[in-house]
């Protein structure tokens, strides 16, 4: 059996690729997240209290799904480190 066909290998780089990719997506719910903030304190405080709002709401919803992202990057770490260990004990077998 080669090393592409192992099942911890193939798992591991799937884990990994999914890592990449919600770190990319937190990234850009950072960046909207902060430019909404950004347009929060552009906007004066005597013209539309609607859109600030809005802007306040889009804001918190993007924090939330940024602690969604956090915890499920969480949650994929520790199932990588799971898998390195289960493929260092392979190793050393």
């Amino acid at each position: 059996m080669s090393d592409s066909e192992r099942p911890d290998l193939v798992a591991f780089q799937e884990l990994e690729h999914l890592i990449m990719a919600l770190a990319d997506e937190m990234a850009g719910w950072r960046r909207r997240a902060h430019e909404a903030e950004a347009r929060i304190k552009a906007v004066p405080a005597t013209s539309g209290r609607a859109n600030a709002a809005a802007l306040e709401r889009e804001n918190r919803e993007l924090k939330e799904r940024l602690e969604a992202a956090r915890l499920r990057t969480k949650q994929l770490l520790e199932k990588l480190r799971f898998l390195r260990q289960q493929q260092e004990k392979e190793a050393h077998r």
